[in-house]
């Protein structure tokens, strides 16, 4: 197939969602299309979406509808949509929105050329297999995103979990880990690449391997950390019960692999967390963070949190309040409830009011903000090596980058006078100004 069109892409969502984007570019190119940045110049036009809370819906459905425009201003002979949202909701979609001319699920972004083919046709396609993709594919091609210096790496798809609250697992179906043979060498190929950074990235990290047997998540970290030729390896999404002891020892001990925890609690009071389906209670989670304080003492340490779930009281956002002060984590995500259909909680009495809701959300944030800017500001007069990335977007002549304890996309950034020279590289960076979730440095000398 020679594909002699113009390709635009808007990848929205999470990191995993961010993967399947840049391979179904590879699918693209590898069959003769050109990519463009512009929606104007694009022949044709994929949304690849998100469908996992409110929020997210609504922005993928202002892209699709800002998509479509272009087929009336711009070039554009055909519209595609994605990812979670089109496999949640595709005949609401066809139905509702005429300009899209083909409908994929999440895992058909080998499909994707001929979708193209045949949407240039005038056709109308939908196309969401029952099987799922194989990411264990010698030959899976990849279009990185973000300049190549960073890069994601999907160690497995789906989950096995039942939070209540979710609907990940009925998208993208159970836990399935990917051949350790595999992962190891696509990493050993992104570093070939010039790739700087990898992101170990799962809807549960940690699980790796508990569905295959005689493999783990340690295992597969070891070897990462042994055979890949990258400067930071990061681990994300790590689930409280199998972030285990061998894999603090082996976080302890790496070389690449960063003492970075990210570990999604979603709360600490005990009624909420048996009411999500999430294990632990208060004091297991203080034992776990005790634990990893102990056996990496230098651990950077980040969670996500829910507030405004159904049944929560006062007291129980107090105790998560109470959590917060106690373990002073670096980074926190806090996100409100989101009343999704075919989760449990869809239905679960005591709902929160919306303005409860969000009135909890500005306290745990104003909370977090104190703490992180308090871990922030400990670092003046700190020399720290950072990763450039780019200049800023709101001035050419500022350079942003990240340092080993800021993740990609989450976390904040440093922002630098000058050193667009040495974008992809990482640089020795004195810290000089500290803000809540930014820091700002000058650069001391350039270390590779």
């Amino acid at each position: 197939m020679s594909l002699d069109v113009n390709i635009g892409m808007v990848s929205l969502g999470c990191a995993k969602n961010l993967v399947d984007t840049e391979i179904a570019l590879g699918y693209l190119v590898q069959n003769g299309a050109s990519l463009v940045d512009e929606p104007a110049e694009a022949d044709v036009l994929i949304v690849n979406t998100c469908g996992f809370i409110g929020p997210a819906k609504e922005e993928s459905i202002d892209t699709i509808l800002e998509m479509a425009a272009y087929k009336r201003v711009g070039r554009c002979r055909g519209l595609i949509v994605t990812g979670c949202l089109s496999a949640r909701y595709r005949e609401e979609l066809m139905n509702e929105i005429p300009e899209i001319d083909g409908l994929l699920g999440t895992g058909e972004m080998d499909e994707l050329p001929s979708v193209v083919e045949r949407v240039l046709t005038g056709m109308k396609v939908q196309t969401i297999r029952p099987e799922y993709f194989s990411y264990d594919d010698p030959e899976l091609p990849r279009v990185l995103s973000d300049g190549g210096h960073s890069a994601y790496l999907k160690i497995a798809e789906g989950c096995s979990h039942a939070c209540a609250f979710c609907v990940i697992p009925k998208i993208r179906g159970p836990l399935r880990s990917r051949a350790m043979e595999a992962i190891l060498r696509e990493a050993q190929g992104l570093a070939a690449q010039g790739v700087r950074e990898l992101n170990i990235i799962a809807q549960d990290t940690t699980a790796y391997g508990t569905d295959q047997g005689g493999r783990s998540i340690g295992q597969l970290l070891a070897g990462l950390d042994q055979t890949v030729d990258v400067d930071w390896i990061r681990m994300l999404y790590a689930y409280p019960t199998t972030l285990t002891a061998d894999v603090l020892a082996v976080m302890a001990e790496a070389r690449r692999l960063l003492p970075y925890f990210d570990i999604p609690l979603q709360h600490a009071a005990t009624s909420v967390l048996k009411a999500m389906h999430r294990p632990g209670d208060y004091q297991a989670q203080l034992g776990l963070i005790g634990q990893i304080r102990d056996a990496v003492p230098n651990a950077i340490l980040r969670s996500s949190f829910i507030v405004g779930f159904p049944g929560e009281t006062e007291e129980d956002f107090a105790e998560l309040l109470r959590f917060l002060e106690e373990v002073q984590f670096h980074r926190v995500g806090i996100f409100v409830f989101s009343r999704e259909e075919d989760t449990i909680a869809y239905d679960m009495p005591g709902q929160v009011p919306e303005n409860i809701k969000q009135d909890r959300y500005e306290r745990a944030m104003a909370l977090q903000r104190g703490i992180s800017l308090a871990h922030n500001q400990a670092l003046l007069g700190q020399e720290l090596d950072v990763l450039i990335e780019g200049l800023s977007t709101e001035s050419d002549l500022v350079v942003v980058g990240r340092h080993s304890g800021q993740a990609p996309e989450v976390d904040g950034q440093v922002y630098l006078g000058s050193g667009s020279d040495k974008i992809g590289q990482i640089v020795r960076v004195r810290i000089t100004d500290a803000h809540a979730y930014d820091l700002v440095g000058e650069i001391v000398e350039r270390t590779g």
